[in-house]
Order: structure tokens, then sequence, then C-alpha cells
């Protein structure tokens, strides 16, 4: 679980540019950033509204453990 200060950095950083805060939280080459980086070409809100469910409502992958591995490359 993040901490309250940089869940609040996260937050704002995907109210200014979207994918940002998701990549932030979830990576670079994950199905969450995929799917912002196109919400957010589309249109800047709906992008704004899923990187605010991506940060606030999703845990991140646990990395430390090998049989959940979600990467696009």
């Amino acid at each position: 679980m993040a901490s309250g200060c940089l869940t609040c950095c996260e937050v704002i950083l995907a109210i200014l540019l979207p994918p940002l805060g998701v990549c932030l939280r979830h990576g670079c080459c994950t199905v969450e950033f995929a799917i912002c980086l196109i919400l957010t070409i589309l249109g800047y809100v709906p992008g704004i509204i899923y990187a605010l469910y991506a940060i606030l409502c999703m845990d991140p992958p646990d990395m430390y453990r090998g049989d959940h591995y979600r990467s696009l490359a």
C-alpha cells in the first residue's frame, strides 16, 4: 500500500498528465498504462477518469511474485 503523500502526488500527476501517474504506479509496459494512454489520446477527460481509477482503486501487482506478470512487451 502506498503512503498518503505518494498517492497525493500521483493523483496530481494523473490530473495534469494521466499516463504519467499510471506509469508511476503500475509501470510503463503494463495494460493499465496502455489503456490510459489510448484514452488520453482519444480524450483528455476519459484519460483522467481512468488514471484516477487505476491509481486509487486498483492495486499494483506484487513485483516480487513470479507468477503474476502482466507486461505488454
